[in-house]
């Protein structure tokens, strides 16, 4: 990317933020700024104005103080083109053209260049000694050369096979190492049901490993599959825990435990209505009454962004309340990552809007 390219992208950016005042009245007047319910609101307006969609991850590595001087992919610089009101990238630079200064070099420097470039490659080049003509060297020279070819030619036997055999030595050392230890470890099965409806977990769910003296490994098992797990230890201690399900610490001596098992999971009542009310019902009175009785005034709540420059956001619930009663796409993509509960209200909620970058 060229700079004069990264200045057509900021005059784009501009045409976007004036557009988008025409109609709207964010938080702030400058784009940079916005954020939560600002950037979903102009999501929307995309949508219905370019057919187009902009993820959140790309508005926060474009818009937001973009320090790196990079531009989006060509696809999406034409749906914020015709946002702006043109046809597309190629049509909005044409019509906004940025002055370009141009630096010429005089032709009679050329020949003076080409001669430097020739000098400093001539020095760099290697000065290879002449060759005589056979007829004219004389018998000690050509003697001299059979000799040097003849040394060059001849391998070294003794270091190679040296190598050779420690290699293979080595390579069998770590098969016997690593099959004689496989054979002490043993395969468990474990399935994950409903503890109230005695059905498979139909969303996903987080295994911790805890191990002694070692940092806990984290598994992700799918809806609806169990969780295999291969150890050569005697004793086992999980960690499950999932959005809608009460997290359970399970703790197994393996000696004479079963190879396959089923664990039940007691559901999480309270974050199942927070998710119904958030995401699913379509009443509007109901969905912001509810959600008032259900969460805490005070309550901390936090929008996870995928993005490397911003991590996370912070909502005040009637903010929160606003966002998911809002009528748009976007709620379709929200997902309820952890929440707790404290004196029978919700007193923390950690969610995030995924979204992808195509057409509606």
């Amino acid at each position: 990317m060229t700079d004069i390219e990264f200045l057509y992208f900021q005059n784009l950016k501009k045409a976007v933020q004036d557009k988008y005042l025409e109609s709207h009245s964010p938080s702030f007047d400058d784009i940079s700024k916005w954020k939560g319910i600002d950037i979903i609101y102009f999501q929307e307006d995309l949508r219905q104005k370019a057919k187009g969609n902009i993820s959140e991850k790309t508005f926060y590595t474009y818009f937001k103080n973009n320090a790196h001087e990079k531009i989006p992919r060509i696809d999406m610089l034409n749906i914020l083109s015709v946002y702006v009101g043109f046809n597309s990238w190629s049509e909005f630079r044409k019509k906004n053209p940025i002055a370009e200064q141009k630096k010429f070099i005089e032709t009679t420097n050329v020949p003076v260049i080409n001669e430097a470039i020739a000098t400093d490659n001539q020095e760099a080049m290697p000065i290879s000694k002449p060759e005589i003509p056979v007829d004219n060297q004389t018998s000690y020279d050509i003697n001299q050369n059979i000799n040097f070819s003849n040394n060059e030619s001849k391998p070294n036997f003794l270091k190679r096979y040296l190598w050779l055999g420690i290699s293979v030595f080595l390579f069998a050392i770590v098969l016997i190492l690593v099959f004689y230890d496989n054979l002490f470890y043993k395969k468990y099965t474990y399935a994950f049901t409903d503890a109230d409806r005695n059905s498979s977990i139909k969303g996903e769910l987080d295994v911790k490993i805890i191990r002694d003296n070692e940092s806990p490994i984290l598994f992700k098992v799918k809806p609806n599959s169990p969780f295999v797990y291969e150890t050569k230890s005697k004793k086992l201690k999980m960690v499950i825990s999932s959005p809608f399900y009460k997290t359970d610490v399970v703790t197994r001596d393996l000696t004479n435990a079963p190879e396959s098992e089923n664990i039940e999971l007691k559901p999480n009542d309270y974050a199942i209505q927070l998710f119904y009310y958030s995401k699913s019902i379509k009443d509007f009175k109901k969905k912001t009454y509810q959600l008032n009785r259900l969460i805490s005034d005070k309550a901390l709540i936090y929008q996870v962004v995928d993005s490397d420059i911003y991590g996370i956001e912070t909502l005040d619930k009637q903010k929160y309340i606003s966002l998911v009663t809002l009528p748009t796409t976007s709620l379709e993509n929200l997902e309820v990552i952890d929440s707790q509960m404290e004196n029978g209200k919700i007193v923390m909620i950690k969610f995030k809007i995924t979204e992808d970058e195509k057409s509606k």
